[in-house]
């Protein structure tokens, strides 16, 4: 596999990763908990898990379409309304973890001239992105993001869980669990 390529792949794997040990400390908060006023770009943990996803399905669906030689979907805006679609951390967190399979489906597919392939991106205005800019972009914007609940989790009475013990081969035992539970295994990552 092209190392750039496989680079994307393993940060799609990543991103899933951490969503999930952040989506399951947030299932365990009581409703109030996860709506509270917190201090962040959103105003709460659900507001700003609810961003993450809708802007997941934004990009992911940008990049599927452009990728496939499809046109911009004119109506591609359209999951953001309503800005909060999830009451609730266990449905949200199953649709993020549907977009995350998407997202790690694509990185599994992509080739180098995929990489440098133009997406148009239904911003307020037209937009066009390298899939290799898109994706990077997405990235950073789940990290942003998590971080933020992440930090407003820490005032909770759920503790945050450890986010970065992805990449390195000796903390693969402090991952084994999760992997388990997303159905992976080291090597389908790292081979």
């Amino acid at each position: 596999m092209d190392p750039v390529v496989h680079l994307l792949v393993v940060q799609a794997y990543n991103n899933a990763w951490a969503n999930h040990r952040l989506l399951r400390a947030c299932m365990r908060l009581d409703h109030a908990q996860l709506g509270a006023k917190g201090t962040s770009f959103f105003p709460s943990i659900k507001a700003t898990l609810d961003h993450i996803v809708t802007v997941d399905w934004f990009y992911v669906a940008a990049i599927e379409r452009g990728l496939a030689g499809l046109p911009v979907d004119p109506d591609g805006r359209k999951c953001f309304d309503p800005e909060e679609p999830f009451d609730d951390a266990r449905a949200l967190a199953d649709v993020q973890h549907e977009v995350d399979a998407r997202l790690i489906a694509l990185c599994e597919a992509l080739d180098p001239a995929a990489l440098a392939q133009t997406i148009t991106i239904p911003w307020r205005t037209i937009g066009h992105e390298t899939t290799l800019r898109v994706l990077m972009h997405l990235f950073e914007h789940q990290i942003h993001h998590r971080g933020q609940a992440h930090a407003m989790l820490a005032g909770t009475t759920v503790a945050p869980p450890q986010l970065d013990e992805f990449y390195c081969a000796g903390d693969a035992p402090l991952r084994a669990v999760d992997f388990a539970e997303l159905g992976w295994t080291e090597l389908m990552i790292w081979d």
